[in-house]
Order: structure tokens, then C-alpha cells, then sequence
């Protein structure tokens, strides 16, 4: 008769039993094993693949080793790639263009009898051009403006005296000459008609005295205009807008683009006539486009001075007119802009051609007058001393035409 031995059937239970759990323990033995050796051929894979993808664009990371460990293993550190280097540029961008740029002192006697010449005022300036004889310095015309004497100091802090060559006081801008054989290095010009809105501008010069200052900002605006007044004559001066810092002695300075190339030059009162009466503005300056600067750099470097044209005829704009007044005038109802003549000069172009205090001009050589400060932009850059023009004008209400020659007036 069979029977179970229960010590028996126990023992072959627990046997099963540890056989069991000896085989789980070597297959997660394993897989540990196996994870770790995946996770080593990974590493080892990415530290030799990643700069090849890094290269080639694949990766976005560069790769680099830090401080070797106890253990002789590196710890590898992922930097994000810049493509451009925006600081290097703008640092080789000064350190180019830096040397050009010169300190230009304003002197004046302190009074008749003593031949002693102090310091009035003090700006900056631009050397853009260098023979072997001399040096050509561009800066703005209220720099030197009344000085009895003008020096140069260069950018080593050697100073030397200048010979103002030509002035003009419209744009603002005025040519010194300076002996060449200190001078080592000139600015190359860039063009401003190729700017575009937010690309870095840079502004060097020596605001408030101090020499060789930098700021950084960007182009504002690439065709802002301003009215711009001088001898009773205003226009609408083209100008580039910046944030870049400009402030009294940055006058003359360089505004420069990332590659180093002058594409303006800083004027602080443009800079003042634009932000108006409002001393809180802050973050708006002006140069002038160095591509409407070039062509009066270079008649003011031949000693030149500027001729602009003159109608000989003390004007006011039609909308300034007091409505009371302006009915005395007898105009059409159409006519809603125009210039009134409040006096003409004897023997001037306007004396000779007929006109009279009175009379309303709305027209020249076909361009509708809309302003006087519009009209005066259009004579100052579209016509030229000399030139025979058609006057439109009316006369207690009746039309009448004339023809002028304008005569010649500088602003210096």
C-alpha cells in the first residue's frame, strides 16, 4: 500500500524552488550587465561621432572635454554653437577704425590782448584720407565754428594744428587738413544706401571729453528726415537714426557698420534739433548718411565752398498765415499751400524777375510748393545757383508766371 512522505515532497519543492530563483538572479545579472556595456559603447559612440555631426550641421552641440577626473575620465560638456560671433566682430570693427578717429579742439583767445589760446570746445573727427603730404579730416562745421585755432589730437594723444579747408552749415559738416606724417591709419567709407534697419551701429568719438569712447547699438532707421535750420534757411536734412550713444563731443564722430566701414557721421545737434525740447528722449541719434556727406566732403576738400541757390525773397509758409490775413491775399478757394513774400531784396533774382511783397508763390519749374520747408529741401538738393526757373505765383488773386535765374548763397 503506497503512501506520501510529506518530508519528502517538501524537500523536492524547495530544491525546485532555489534552482528558480539561482536562474532569475543570473538572467538579471545579465541584463545589468548587458545594459551597462550598451550604455559604455553609446558614450564611447557619441564622443566619436557628435563633432563629425557637429560639422556637418546634424548636431547642434559642440563638444568639448572638461577637467580629467581621479579616474583619468573625462566629463564631457555640451555648449550650444554659435554661428556668428557678434562681440569678436564688433571688437574688430573698433580696433579697425578706431585709430581714424581724431579729437578736434576748438581754440579761442580769451580775449584781445593776450595772445593765449584756450580750449572752447571740443569734438571728434574722422581721418578718411592721406597723401604724402597730408592727412584730410572730416568733422562737423559746429565743431569748429568760430575758432580762431584748431588742433588734432590723434589717437596716440599726439596733437597737431589743423587748417580748416571749408565749412558748410547747412549739412553741418567742415574739412580740416593736417600734416600726414604722424598719421597711421585712415577710415574706409562704407555705403549708407545698402543699410538696413537693426543691423549694429557703432558709434566712436569723445563724448563729454572722454577719448577713444565706444557705443553699441543698432540702425533705427535708414531714411528719417529732420528739419534742419541754419541762416534763416531750413531743410529736411536725410538722416540715420540710431540708439547708439550720441552726445556732445561724439560731434564728427564715426557712426560704423560691423565691418568696420564709416557709414555716418554722429552730429549731437542734429542730434538736439531732432529730439526737439524734450531733455528726457533717450536712445535716438542722428548721423549723417556718409552717401550724402561724400559729395560736400569732397567740394569742401578742394576749398571749395558750397553754392546753393537764392531766390532773394524773405518768405513765409501760406499755413502760418492768420486767416484774416490770408483773405487779404484774394486767393482761389483752391489754393491751399503756397509761399508768401513778405520782402524782396533789391538787384536779387526775385527783384528782377517781378515779383512783389504780396505776392504768393505756389510753383517752381512745375513742383507744387506744399511747404517751406519742403520747398526748401527741393531748391537746396534738386536745383543749383545759376539756373533758369519757372515762378508760378498769384497777385490779389490773379495767376501770373515768371521766369527766374537764381542767384548763389553759401552757409558757412
Amino acid at each position: 500500500m503506497g503512501y506520501y512522505d510529506d518530508n519528502h515532497i517538501g524537500s523536492d519543492s524547495e530544491s525546485e524552488g532555489n534552482s528558480r530563483q539561482k536562474r532569475e538572479t543570473r538572467m538579471r545579472g545579465g541584463w545589468f550587465f548587458s545594459g551597462f556595456i550598451g550604455a559604455v559603447v553609446g558614450m564611447v559612440c557619441l564622443l566619436i561621432f557628435a563633432p563629425i555631426l557637429s560639422d556637418l550641421g546634424v548636431f547642434p552641440y559642440q563638444v568639448s572635454t572638461g577637467a580629467q577626473n581621479s579616474n583619468n575620465v573625462s566629463n564631457p560638456t555640451f555648449n550650444r554653437q554659435m554661428n556668428v560671433n557678434v562681440t569678436s566682430s564688433v571688437t574688430e570693427a573698433v580696433d579697425k577704425v578706431s585709430p581714424a578717429v581724431v579729437a578736434v579742439i576748438n581754440l579761442q583767445k580769451a580775449n584781445f590782448f593776450d595772445n593765449k589760446y584756450t580750449e572752447s570746445g571740443i569734438g571728434s573727427g574722422i581721418i578718411y584720407k592721406k597723401d604724402n603730404q597730408y592727412a584730410y579730416v572730416v568733422t562737423n562745421n559746429h565743431v569748429v565754428s568760430g575758432a580762431e585755432k584748431v588742433e588734432v589730437r590723434l589717437n596716440d594723444e599726439l596733437k597737431t594744428n589743423a587748417t580748416v579747408l571749408g565749412k558748410d552749415a547747412l549739412y553741418d559738416l567742415a574739412v580740416l587738413r593736417i600734416p600726414a606724417k604722424n598719421v597711421k591709419s585712415v577710415a574706409e567709407f562704407g555705403n549708407s544706401s545698402k543699410l538696413k534697419r537693426g543691423e549694429p551701429a557703432i558709434a566712436i568719438g569723445n563724448p563729454l571729453g572722454f577719448s577713444g569712447s565706444v557705443t553699441e547699438g543698432i540702425i533705427s532707421s535708414t531714411s528719417r528726415t529732420i528739419p534742419v535750420e541754419s541762416n534763416n534757411a531750413s531743410i529736411e536734412a536725410q538722416v540715420l537714426q540710431t540708439d547708439a550713444a550720441i552726445n556732445p563731443g561724439n560731434s564728427g564722430g564715426a557712426l560704423v557698420n560691423i565691418a568696420g566701414q564709416v557709414i555716418g557721421i554722429n552730429s549731437s545737434k542734429i542730434a538736439s534739433t531732432g529730439s526737439g525740447t524734450d531733455e528726457g528722449v533717450e536712445g535716438i541719434g542722428f548721423a549723417i548718411p556718409i552717401n550724402v556727406a561724400k559729395p560736400v566732403i569732397n567740394k569742401l576738400e578742394s576749398g571749395g565752398k558750397i553754392e546753393r541757390p537764392m531766390l532773394g525773397v524773405s518768405i513765409v509758409d501760406l499755413s502760418m498765415v492768420p486767416n484774416e490775413e490770408a483773405k487779404q491775399l484774394q486767393l482761389p478757394s483752391d489754393v491751399k499751400t503756397g509761399l508768401v513774400v513778405t520782402d524782396v531784396q533789391s538787384s536779387s533774382p526775385a527783384a528782377k524777375s517781378g515779383l512783389e511783397a504780396g505776392d504768393v508763390i505756389t510753383e517752381i519749374n512745375g513742383h507744387k510748393i506744399k511747404s517751406y520747408i519742403e520747398f526748401s529741401t527741393y531748391m537746396y538738393t534738386e536745383l543749383h545757383a545759376g539756373q533758369t526757373v519757372n515762378i508760378k505765383y498769384y497777385r490779389m488773386g490773379k495767376v501770373h508766371t515768371s521766369k527766374l535765374t537764381l542767384g548763389s548763397k553759401t552757409f558757412s
